[in-house]
């Protein structure tokens, strides 16, 4: 088969050759590589010309990630297609562990991704260990909840077949996060594989992930919101297509209803939803995460205990607790240690249970 491996790319010529040299020095060797480019003003495009007849190259004018995604698919032949961010790579076997394991009826394959830093160094996984892959048939979790658990763009490989039914991306609702639809609908066209262990680097610096910035974003957090309900709507469409009834997907998200009450108490006037209340919100928080998350019951007595302090509690005494759950670094050290003895006290306890039951 041939393997697709498009590059995707704005203002990121510090990583650019990184990701390209990683795509074109798989193990595998029936692959094209196509970069785009997406209007940059840095040194991107002469990055890529600088690769001759290596590469497949597209300079378009900036129209944002789901126009380049487009561009990309439109360029390329491969009957598998993976997505490369340009600021993350790919390790040399991750085209061959792809093909390895796909089989008739697989719309899409996933696998773990190394967090990097700037520099490389190993930060941790995404998404963390404890939050395992999807795998089979998941329209039930879609329908469920939502959303399944899948890596971000880099750790994502599909299969042209399903593509080709959904592209292109609408460009004005997914001018960030292009990657949303496609794991969104791909799986409507057959199963997702996935591989439990880790095929790339994603990695995290300044421009990107909003999360670890040193404050939170509050129109980033109003433009997630509006992502979110974007996704719901996808879903409502394709299952009303199928004939199901049809949740409210919003009320089944956790993480959704979790940056969105953080939107309505940090910034009401440009919170996507006019109607929203923080009360309803912190209520409709806590039954997600009680009924529809796969934490451990720690983690969810935690969190739903952040949904009741955010919600009720005035917004001088919310805004800290929204800090520490976004911004981690922010968190002070105090809470980190309580966290920690709750940890051990738990295990001593539940040790203790585990050897009166033996």
């Amino acid at each position: 088969m041939l393997a697709s491996i498009i590059v995707n790319n704005y203002n990121y010529g510090r990583f650019l050759r990184q990701a390209i040299d990683s795509a074109l020095n798989q193990t595998y060797a029936h692959i094209e590589v196509i970069a785009v480019d997406d209007g940059s003003t840095d040194n991107s495009r002469e990055i890529i010309a600088s690769y001759g007849d290596k590469i497949i190259p597209v300079f378009k004018e900036n129209g944002g990630q789901a126009s380049a995604f487009n561009a990309g698919f439109a360029a390329s032949q491969g009957e598998i297609v993976s997505f490369l961010d340009a600021d993350d790579y790919l390790f040399a076997d991750t085209i061959e562990r792809i093909v390895a394991v796909w089989q008739p009826g697989i719309a899409k394959v996933q696998y773990y991704l190394d967090i990097v830093d700037i520099g490389g160094k190993i930060l941790g996984t995404y998404p963390p260990r404890e939050r395992r892959l999807d795998n089979g048939e998941v329209l039930p979790i879609l329908l469920e909840k939502g959303r399944y658990e899948t890596p971000v763009t880099t750790g994502n490989s599909f299969h042209r077949t399903g593509l080709n039914k959904i592209f292109p991306i609408p460009e004005t609702k997914y001018r960030i996060s292009a990657d949303s639809y496609l794991v969104t609908l791909v799986p409507f066209d057959g199963q997702v594989a996935a591989i439990e262990q880790t095929l790339g680097a994603y990695r995290i610096h300044g421009d990107n992930l909003w999360a670890l910035s040193q404050n939170v974003e509050t129109e980033k957090l109003s433009q997630f919101v509006q992502h979110d309900l974007y996704r719901h709507e996808l879903l409502a469409d394709k299952f009303g297509e199928l004939g199901y009834k049809i949740p409210k997907f919003s009320d089944r998200d956790y993480l959704h209803l979790k940056t969105r009450i953080a939107s309505l108490r940090l910034n009401p006037e440009n919170h996507p939803v006019s109607f929203d209340s923080p009360l309803v919100l912190a209520y409709r928080g806590v039954w997600a995460v009680w009924r529809y998350s796969k934490l451990t019951w720690r983690k969810q007595l935690l969190l739903m205990a952040w949904f009741i302090w955010v919600g009720l509690l005035p917004l001088q005494m919310a805004k800290p607790a929204i800090d520490w759950l976004f911004v981690p670094q922010s968190r002070p050290r105090s809470l980190d240690w309580l966290g920690n003895q709750l940890k051990r006290a738990f295990s001593w306890e539940a040790s203790n249970t585990r050897v009166e039951k033996c």
